[in-house]
């Protein structure tokens, strides 16, 4: 559903019951009357009424100056996930449906100078001045996690439900399957090629792909599918999009299998979280800004998702049908991927931080030595000599780098390895 759609729903359902509800009970249930004389009840609902209304004009106000900041303070990427959480939409619903239904049961006050106050309209507007409220609280606990641990946190959790669903544990399937399974892989593509995509359009990120369809597509043309472009790249006017071995499929149908969007998500993209970390901590090492203990708060986050990502099979890009016949063959991004992504800017905008450089050494040398694969541990530690490297070539003072060199989980706060001098 499209979030503006929200506030409208509330707003048609407050002026169908507006319209209907008052006539039921005028025509059912006069006998129910409220012990409220008509000016107290108009009283009541018109403060209802305005105060809604005003209510509703504050709190957005302070809802966009704290998103302004944060687009300031963190990522414009970031900001876009906050806005767009329902609970905003649902809170300005409910309030537009109290204003609108107190308007509606304020001209069934005395109709007909009769006296009368209707009972169930006017507890009604009681109900929903109550939700306004849970939801005013509720909507100021969103804006809450605005706050920086909040938000590394957010994203953490956003990484680690993705890490857990996309793959599977490396030490659950045998290794000579692992082995069999990365061959296929790499040999699926033996037909010629028989039929190619371009994207045609405005420029859109793929959010997602469809295995399943893709899969089925091609194994009812006895056909593979190779996927040019991987999940968080961005299309353009005329990129190759996919190609298909040794039969055709209907474009179309490979094309809905395909799902596009303004910008990347997290449902299939394990990198994205690790992009918007990255994107803090390197606005914090700004001169603009100049926060190191924010770098090294994003960095406790990407540890932990490297850690989680290490133990997985990381070359899934394949999918096979129930005949074990590869039909899909997606890029997927490997382990020096990651750790490229997770370090490198860091480290080229944190190379005249301690603080900064020390908590990446000791993220390093603890990845390296969390990691059950060989392989991948020894691009940790290659990767660890690339930072010393630039240690030392650093323009820190030589107390400096030799503090620089040790390893500290605060940034500044413990050393656990005395410092060697080289």
């Amino acid at each position: 559903m499209r979030l503006w759609l929200i506030p409208m729903i509330y707003v048609a359902a407050s002026a169908v019951g507006g319209l209907t509800l008052p006539r039921i009970e005028e025509a059912y249930l006069g006998s129910y009357t409220l012990n409220l004389s008509v000016a107290s009840a108009q009283a009541y609902l018109s403060a209802a009424a305005s105060g809604t209304m005003a209510l509703t004009g504050i709190v957005f106000a302070m809802a966009f100056i704290m998103v302004q900041f944060s687009a300031i303070a963190y990522s414009p990427r970031l900001v876009l996930w906050f806005i767009r959480d329902q609970a905003a939409f649902h809170s300005l619903g409910i309030f537009a449906a109290t204003f609108i239904y107190a308007l509606f049961a304020l001209a069934w006050i005395d109709r007909g100078a009769t006296g009368k106050v209707p009972f169930f309209s006017t507890i009604l507007v009681g109900l929903l001045l109550v939700a306004s409220m849970l939801l005013f609280a509720r909507l100021m606990q969103r804006l809450t996690d605005l706050q920086i641990t909040n938000v590394l946190n957010l994203i953490g959790d956003k990484g680690r439900e993705v890490i857990r669903v996309m793959f599977e544990r490396a030490d659950a399937l045998p290794m000579a399957a692992s082995e069999h399974a990365k061959r296929v892989a790499e040999r699926a593509p033996i037909a010629p090629v028989t039929q190619k995509l371009s994207y045609s359009g405005k420029p859109r990120t793929i959010a997602a792909l469809d295995v399943k369809t893709l899969v089925r597509l091609a194994r009812q043309g006895e056909a593979t599918v190779v996927m040019s472009c991987a999940v968080g790249d961005t299309m353009v006017e005329g990129t190759s999009l996919l190609r298909v071995h040794g039969g055709r499929l209907p474009e179309k149908l490979l094309l809905r299998a395909v799902r596009l969007e303004r910008e990347r998500t997290f449902e299939q993209d394990p990198k994205y979280p690790i992009r918007l970390l990255v994107d803090i901590a390197i606005k914090a090492l700004s001169p603009a800004i100049n926060d190191p203990t924010t770098a090294v708060q994003t960095i406790d986050q990407i540890e932990d998702l490297l850690r989680r990502l290490g133990k997985h099979a990381l070359d899934s890009g394949y999918a096979a049908d129930a005949d074990g016949i590869v039909r899909l063959v997606y890029p997927m991004p490997t382990w020096e991927d990651y750790l490229t992504l997770a370090f490198d800017e860091i480290r080229q905008y944190g190379a005249t931080s301690v603080q900064v450089l020390r908590r990446l050494r000791s993220a390093l040398v603890d990845l390296a030595d969390s990691l059950a694969d060989d392989e991948r541990a020894e691009v940790v530690r290659h990767y660890l000599q690339q930072l010393d490297l630039g240690i030392e070539h650093s323009p820190l003072e030589s107390e400096d780098r030799l503090k620089a060199r040790q390893e500290d989980r605060q940034g500044l706060g413990l050393s656990r390895r005395a410092a060697q001098r080289p």
